[in-house]
């Protein structure tokens, strides 16, 4: 009997500590790291106190459990979620053993069958792969929508419900059934963020499988030491010379012969043409010369259709009419006869019916 207190004591401050969590600042402070801290602990501690007193038994059925032992179910739940917050160890080991937690939350429902059928078949689906575990394993993003959606509308029904059994809690003290109505819907709420959880794990792992192993960065120190040594200037031969003496010079490879006696190349170079090319670029401008005249070049560009003719003032000036030149003023004559005769045959308005009364 002390030991069952003892359980109800570790469990109540637990859950305190767990519900001081939501209320401290950023996750990282040393606060809130040393209260998650504390109450891993104390359900540490309740798991393993659960465990001497035989609380559950694969034997046993949901009703052989009291209505005073149902919240112990959630004790590796609570474990899990805790560990999440966790940052003192590598992020991989932190969701190791986070999922451990979790599955053996969902073991123990499931030896009592208190799972769901659709929460059933997701665990089946964990235990075939749980790196690989996804709530939604279509790609269709209509389906994995819609099933998002049911399962954001069921968690709210779930807070729903139990937001509504809270509110008499006189009456839960003494209904026994009421009681366990509220501990088994505590249950579905958790068992519904176990398996969200797992979904995210399952995720995290992936992508920490994917990155690159990293390795320390070096310090300042090693640093500047490197780019020493890469460059022939460490602290045994240092000098307060700007330029570099030429023993330094041939060993960083910038003089010295390219090729060793045996015919091996000593350092990177480059084959030219000819040596005829290097001694015609000694003494040449040191600015790039035309390669044609003004007149050439325009003649390419009126060639090429980049230079237009025509246009301005010019173009709106007509020439005056050839007064010897009959046939033009004949063309000029019939040309205006023609525009008479549409004229009058095509009175002002003649083609605009819409607006006539």
């Amino acid at each position: 009997m002390e030991q069952h207190s003892s359980l109800r004591t570790l469990f109540d401050a637990g859950k305190q500590q767990r519900k001081q969590i939501e209320f401290l600042p950023e996750s990282s402070t040393v606060t809130y790291q040393e209260t998650v801290r504390t109450a891993i602990a104390a359900f540490e501690e309740c798991r393993k106190l659960s465990e001497r007193l035989s609380l559950f038994s694969a034997n046993e059925a949901e009703d052989d459990i009291t209505s005073s032992d149902l919240p112990y179910l959630q004790i590796n739940y609570y474990l899990g979620e805790l560990i999440q917050k966790e940052n003192t160890i590598g992020r991989k080991i932190i969701l190791r053993l986070a999922q451990d937690a979790y599955e053996r939350y969902l073991k123990l429902l499931d030896s009592y069958d208190m799972l769901s059928k659709p929460n059933a078949k997701l665990y089946e689906r964990f235990l075939e792969g749980r790196d690989e575990f996804s709530l939604v394993t279509s790609s269709d993003p209509a389906e994995r929508r819609n099933t998002k959606i049911s399962r954001f509308k069921e968690e709210k029904d779930l807070k729903l419900k139990l937001e509504f059994l809270a509110q008499t809690p006189i009456a839960l003290q003494q209904d026994d059934a009421a009681i366990r109505e509220v501990y088994l819907a505590e249950i579905q709420l958790s068992t519904h963020h176990a398996f969200q959880a797992l979904d995210m794990i399952a995720q995290e792992l992936k992508i920490i499988t994917l990155m690159p192993n990293m390795s320390p960065q070096p310090q300042p120190e090693e640093m500047e030491s490197d780019y020493r040594d890469r460059n022939g200037t460490s602290t045994d031969h240092y000098s307060d010379r700007l330029d570099a003496p030429l023993s330094q010079l041939l060993n960083r490879g910038k003089a010295g012969p390219i090729l060793s006696k045996d015919g091996k190349p000593l350092k990177p170079f480059t084959l030219l043409d000819s040596r005829q090319r290097l001694k015609d670029g000694v003494f040449r401008q040191d600015h790039a010369l035309p390669t044609m005249t003004i007149d050439e070049y325009l003649a390419e560009e009126r060639r090429r259709g980049g230079i237009v003719e025509g246009g301005g003032e010019q173009s709106g000036v007509q020439n005056e009419p050839d007064e010897d030149d009959m046939d033009r003023a004949d063309q000029e004559t019939m040309k205006a006869r023609e525009w008479d005769e549409f004229v009058e045959a095509n009175p002002k308005g003649s083609g605009n019916t819409l607006n006539r009364g």
